[in-house]
């Protein structure tokens, strides 16, 4: 699949939360959420080098349709409100049109 739709998120947790912050991210790929739909072909989620609860998100998507039409399921939904107590500010979001790139994991 191409990917057609991007963003980039920076999200902050309040300190000593990034591990649990990361760990919700990631449910996001588990079987029903956001990051296993097949309109999701780009799902990573890493972490600043110089501070644990920096938290960056790069996802890539069939559409912008598709990603706002799964994002206003239950399961994000629900994923979105577990990440609302864990920060310390406002995510920053950029999104993007991809041109060319590579993902292998």
């Amino acid at each position: 699949m191409t990917v057609n739709y991007g963003f980039a998120a920076t999200l902050t947790a309040r300190p000593g939360l990034g591990d649990r912050l990361v760990d919700v991210l990631l449910t996001g790929l588990d079987e029903g959420s956001p990051g296993a739909s097949e309109h999701c072909v780009v799902y990573l989620v890493s972490r600043s080098a110089s501070d644990p609860d920096v938290v960056n998100v790069i996802e890539g998507w069939t559409s912008e349709e598709d990603h706002h039409r799964i994002f206003a399921g239950q399961a994000a939904r629900d994923i979105v409100a577990r990440i609302g107590g864990l920060l310390a500010k406002e995510s920053e979001y950029a999104d993007h049109v991809p041109v060319r790139g590579k993902a292998a994991f």
